[in-house]
């Protein structure tokens, strides 16, 4: 295969970031400029708008939202299980599987990634990479949200003739939180019910879904 064939679904979803990234930066000036409009200040280009806190706490606080889902659901569906689940292991698979089966230690093979075949920290480090890698994610885009989202709260507070609060303020403050829970929420929602949906729905030939003719009760099987 090809390489755009063989790497597809990185560079499609990895394009539509880039074109609605670009869309959202359009609309998101749009609607600044609407707010300075009625404020009575100058509006901005494109480009300064890009580099304001505005842009940026909009930006991030959406792929925190993200990574987090992602750094839960990689960590959670260790232990955690449903029963019928295409998003779930079988339910005798529960915790961290063995070595044999994870192919880790003496069961690596010669095509394993070389720190699956160690037995010190290299290898408990490797074999909860991805978990740890969305957790690095996570907790770096919401302090770039926070440092954001300060810089744009301040900004509000001076338009509207308000002394600016500082970055320890801001973590306590409403808009702080009030903009990172109504993204946990959604991202909670949105798991739980493709965890229980695929249960009983499919799509065919999709992984994320059974084989249109497993049962439902069929749990850990991928179409």
């Amino acid at each position: 295969m090809g390489f755009w064939r063989s790497n597809s679904l990185t560079l499609v979803f990895g394009g539509a970031f880039l074109v609605v990234l670009a869309a959202q930066a359009v609309a998101g000036r749009a609607e600044f400029n609407e707010q300075l409009a009625v404020a009575g200040l100058q509006q901005v280009g494109l480009g300064d708008y890009l580099m304001s806190s505005d842009f940026a706490v909009d930006v991030t606080e959406n792929w925190q939202s993200e990574f987090l889902q992602f750094f839960l659901y990689v960590f959670g569906t260790v232990h955690l299980l449903q029963r019928g689940s295409p998003e779930s292991k079988p339910l005798d698979d529960a915790g961290p599987e063995s070595e044999r089966k994870q192919r880790m230690g003496d069961h690596a093979d010669a095509e394993s990634p070389r720190w699956a075949g160690t037995k010190d920290w290299r290898q408990a480090l490797y074999s909860r990479s991805l978990g740890l890698a969305m957790a690095v994610f996570f907790f770096l885009s919401w302090f770039a949200q926070s440092v954001a989202g300060a810089a744009a709260y301040n900004g509000e507070r001076l338009r509207e003739l308000q002394a600016p609060i500082g970055w320890g303020a801001y973590l306590v403050s409403s808009d702080f939180w009030s903009r990172s829970l109504q993204n946990w929420q959604s991202e909670l929602l949105a798991v739980s019910a493709m965890a229980i949906l695929s249960v009983y729905l499919r799509q065919r030939g999709s992984p994320e879904s059974k084989p249109v003719g497993a049962p439902h009760s069929a749990t850990g099987v991928e179409g």
